[in-house]
């Protein structure tokens, strides 16, 4: 296996929120430069007034015009060009959403001349970042169409659990229409695919929530569970998937049964994305699954209310950032695997393995 150092680059995002505390705490860390080489997509300006404003430590950066340029020894700067850069913050202005655009866009052509090995996006705020060149409801979209690939999953990750949605950044009326057998079977697919090369799990265990309440209490309550997600369940068992359900999404996180699968697909935003947050509180990180590179990033948004005070935690940023390095790491474990002639890995999952997990119907 390669023992290349990994280069990571990181958006800045917008420069009004709490990315630049969040970025410039977790670069105050002389580790990192130990383990990988950081390529900052960001402004020299805005990053001394964050320095100043929040009495900082020192950050020195050695400015480069791509990741190319960079030193492994170094925090590597990309630096904005636009002059008249100006900071207000916790406020959305039009000058935030042009600047967050220029550090993806400069980030993306760098990784697809493969002169970075992943990138860690700041927050963005999805309506100043709008234009022509930009029309996306948020950056796991854009990734999906600058890498062109036809599916990618939002896959919320932590030490104990890691959830995925079916649907994601789209209005809540929408989403029964959404749900279909093909929908459900792609994303765990990609599930799967990802807990073997991205986590190194060979036989992960994956269980989908319902769409209804009661899971639709055989119909009762709704028909999606019988006549669309359990059929999914059952083409992606009929594939090695290792996939159980569809369970009630309050009973299952109230019983905590999620510690005993791999991976939880659920059917939309707020279904999987509350109580990861909620249990968790802000302790995750968001993995876009599918693509051909790494993009990992934050499990929190721009948090205006809380720019410029000096209490943004940095954790899931840094969490963000390790687990973008330890993918990289699995994905050239993996590649190694596969390409090794000599040894056979069962890299499938066993369809007849069972899972003992007591029944979780909701009797109120």
């Amino acid at each position: 296996m390669t023992s290349e150092k990994i280069k990571i680059g990181i958006t800045h995002g917008d420069i009004n929120s709490i990315s630049y505390e969040v970025i410039l705490n977790t670069l105050l860390d002389a580790r990192l430069a130990e383990n990988c080489t950081i390529v900052f997509y960001g402004s020299a300006k805005v990053a001394a007034y964050y320095r100043k404003a929040l009495n900082m430590g020192n950050i020195t950066f050695n400015l480069v015009r791509s990741a190319e340029e960079a030193r492994s020894n170094k925090l590597n700067l990309v630096n904005y060009p636009g002059e008249e850069i100006r900071v207000e913050l916790g406020k959305s202005t039009p000058m935030a959403g042009e600047a967050a655009f220029w550090a993806l866009e400069a980030a993306v052509k760098d990784l697809k001349a493969g002169k970075l090995d992943a990138v860690v996006t700041g927050p963005i705020n999805k309506q100043n970042i709008q234009s022509d060149k930009f029309r996306f409801n948020g950056h796991t979209e854009f990734f999906q169409s600058q890498f062109n690939v036809p599916d990618v999953l939002m896959f919320m990750i932590n030490d104990i659990l890691r959830i995925g949605v079916v649907t994601g950044h789209i209005p809540l009326q929408q989403v029964p229409q959404r749900i279909t057998v093909e929908a459900i079977l792609s994303k765990l697919e990609l599930m799967h695919q990802s807990l073997l090369q991205d986590f190194g799990i060979m036989k992960g265990k994956i269980a989908v929530l319902g769409l209804n309440p009661h899971a639709g209490d055989n119909g009762l309550l709704g028909e999606e569970e019988k006549n669309i997600i359990a059929p999914a369940i059952e083409k992606a068992r009929e594939k090695g998937i290792m996939a159980v359900g569809p369970f009630p999404a309050d009973g299952f996180f109230g019983a905590g049964s999620y510690k005993q699968f791999d991976a939880v697909l659920a059917m939309y935003h707020d279904q999987g994305l509350i109580p990861f947050k909620g249990i968790f509180a802000g302790d995750g990180v968001n993995y876009t699954a599918g693509l051909p590179i790494v993009r990992t990033s934050p499990a929190h948004g721009t948090a205006y209310e809380l720019a410029g005070k000096g209490v943004a935690s940095c954790d899931s940023f840094r969490k963000a950032l390790y687990l973008a390095e330890d993918i990289v790491k699995q994905r050239r474990l993996y590649k190694e695997m596969t390409k090794n002639p000599l040894k056979h890995y069962d890299l499938s999952s066993a369809k007849d393995e069972q899972i003992d997990i007591t029944k979780m119907d909701d009797e109120s």
